[in-house]
């Protein structure tokens, strides 16, 4: 009776689905007041005069019959964005998603248990794969913790799309999953390996029971012997890292060529993950994650399925990494699973203390796909495409030691809005202007919630950045204009986590127009629409994370940056990625200014307390 009423009371991971509240729809004055006042930094007075007339003219006039229509579809959906944010954000983009959607991480092993020794690729991957599997089976057994803030939980559907899930498409890609969870029923229960450009699958599960370390070793060494030891495949998963419609075409040339090409594709996708054996041997320390990064972000397209939601990378010293396509979920997701399983390396002090035992399981079964001339020149022109792009790319990763979360939670400063103030300051002593930024604000309150664009550059973000750079204004006077921006970027933050940003509002409406096939309002046309990145894309694009575990993007634009850290209690981790071939934009200097700027924030903050 016992047992029954702690199972009846245990919570399970996607329980509160049912009863999560469903998107709003912000008020449109509000979302017009707030967009009018994120323009303000990049307009001068004529260009702001003349944005507040059509901001009125559309609140008047087309906004509101928009916005009617709007609240009409919100009426008949729990997520009126949830399916045009997937296709306008993910789905319609026909760039090569691999190295522009994209997101990659290293894994943090290296600062405690796994540095960095040739030798151990075999053995640390056998038990990195099985806390991956581990959490695999607590999302099928649904025990995987509800996330919450306080008392209210999350939204927790995005963890369904972790694993067994892949993104084929022609015109417009459709993400297929195949997870499910065991009240549900059949989830495929196989893992896929790249390897010098072969694919291998294997079952996990033996006579019902996920297999050991010392099993999954012998799994992926008979891989690594056989691709070492024999011809290296055609590579097709550099297919993948092409523009899309390129890649769906290769995709049904391939499966023309040989029907069975479709089933050997078909296990690929519906892989629990793809473990991918790279030969590489990244430079990596604590202090200085760049080399590892690139490699794990841009590196062999050979080895990486770039359609695939998890694609976990192993390389021969030992160090790891994951590379994931970001339609099916947000980096959050990924973090998660990564810190699961640095939390559980961590624990068992990188080892295996279980039986060595190894029972008499299948071996991998190799997928040999049928090719043609046609085929491996579409792969040799995807890998030079790819390279050509990747070589394009300057990535910096680097931590910061002096100080972390502590001493600015200390000074009762929000560590992320530091390192965002941090950021602006540094854009703004770099390029002597505001720096339009993009920063993710969850909404995972709401079904199927998924992000709003916190936009960081603020009116009070802009005044603290010119009073720093102005020797005449006073060091309580910066102190102030500082702390103003503090609580202006604050409310923002909370007011977007609760639905009430424009961003996403805004598009509503547009997509409606087009919809609707109306013309596009004027607001959209408008010149400072573009200027302060109405259209999404940003000089600055930014995400954030409190554990060990980092993540980096490409820019959003060639001439823009991409912005990432994490806040620990001693220390800041950031990586910032921007192409080369832009000759406005420095990684490096961007990095080495923000690190600056750290100090001159706490040295503000203690001056000017004296």
């Amino acid at each position: 009776m016992e047992n029954q009423l702690a199972k009846s009371t245990e919570e399970r991971t996607f329980q509160y689905q049912d009863t999560l509240p469903s998107l709003p729809v912000p008020s449109l004055e509000e979302s017009l007041k707030k967009y009018l006042e994120s323009v303000k930094p990049f307009a001068n007075e004529e260009e702001y005069k003349k944005t507040e007339e059509i901001i009125k003219k559309f609140q008047n006039g087309i906004g509101q019959k928009l916005h009617q229509k709007l609240l009409e579809r919100a009426k008949g959906k729990r997520n009126w964005l949830e399916e045009w944010w997937l296709n306008v954000a993910y789905l319609d983009v026909r760039i090569p998603s691999q190295l522009n959607v994209n997101f990659a991480g290293p894994a943090a092993y290296i600062e405690h248990y796994w540095p960095p020794k040739e030798g151990t690729q075999l053995e640390r991957g056998s038990i990195t794969l099985w806390h991956n599997l581990n959490y695999w089976q607590l999302l099928r057994k649904e025990k995987l913790p509800v996330h919450k803030v306080g008392n209210t939980p999350l939204d927790m559907d995005q963890f369904r799309m972790l694993f067994s899930t892949c993104k084929p498409g022609i015109t417009r890609d459709s993400i297929m999953n195949y997870f499910s969870t065991e009240s549900e029923g059949y989830s495929p229960s196989h893992v896929a390996v790249l390897c010098r450009g072969r694919v291998f699958v294997f079952d996990v599960m033996h006579e019902g029971c996920l297999i050991t370390p010392p099993e999954l070793r012998r799994q992926l060494t008979y891989i690594h012997k056989r691709c070492h030891s024999e011809p290296d495949g055609p590579g097709i998963a550099a297919l993948t890292s092409e523009e899309r419609t390129q890649w769906a075409k290769a995709r049904e040339y391939l499966i023309g060529l040989d029907p069975q090409n479709l089933t050997r594709l078909e296990k690929i996708q519906s892989s629990i993950l793809v473990y991918c054996m790279n030969d590489g041997s990244p430079h990596v320390t604590p202090e200085d994650y760049s080399q590892v990064t690139a490699m794990i972000l841009s590196g062999d397209p050979t080895v990486v399925w770039g359609d695939k939601s998890y694609n976990l990378i192993s390389f021969s010293n030992g160090v790891f990494g994951s590379n994931a396509d970001h339609a099916p979920y947000d980096g959050m997701i990924m973090v998660n699973v990564s810190h699961y399983v640095d939390e559980k390396i961590f624990e068992n002090e990188g080892k295996w203390k279980g039986s060595e035992k190894v029972q008499n399981i299948p071996l991998p079964e190799e997928l040999v796909f049928t090719v043609d001339e046609k085929v491996l020149n579409d792969i040799k022109q995807a890998k030079a495409q790819y390279l050509k792009q990747a070589s394009d790319l300057d990535i910096v990763v680097y931590a910061f030691t002096p100080f972390g979360k502590n001493l600015t939670k200390k000074k009762m400063l929000h560590p992320d809005t530091f390192v965002q103030l941090a950021l602006q300051l540094a854009y703004y002593r770099l390029h002597g202007c505001p720096g339009c930024c993009y920063e993710t604000a969850t909404t995972r309150y709401f079904y199927h919630g998924r992000t709003e664009t916190m936009r960081s550059c603020t009116v009070e973000a802009v005044r603290w950045c010119q009073s720093m750079q102005d020797p005449y204004t006073h060091l309580q006077e910066r102190r102030q204009k500082m702390l103003q921006a503090f609580a202006k970027h604050n409310k923002m933050m909370k007011d977007c986590s609760n639905g009430k940003g424009f961003d996403r509002h805004l598009l509503g409406l547009l997509l409606i127009a087009k919809e609707e096939g109306l013309p596009v309002p004027e607001l959209f046309t408008d010149p400072l629409f573009s200027k302060m990145e109405g259209g999404g894309n940003f000089v600055l694009s930014t995400s954030l994370g409190y554990s060990r575990t980092q993540g980096v993007a490409v820019p959003m634009v060639h001439n823009g940056y991409g912005f990432f850290y994490h806040i620990r209690d001693d220390r800041f981790v950031v990586s910032c990625t921007a192409w080369k071939s832009c000759a406005e934009t420095d990684a490096e200097e961007l990095v080495q200014l923000v690190f600056c700027a750290f100090h001159d924030m706490m040295q503000l903050m203690n001056r000017a307390q004296l």
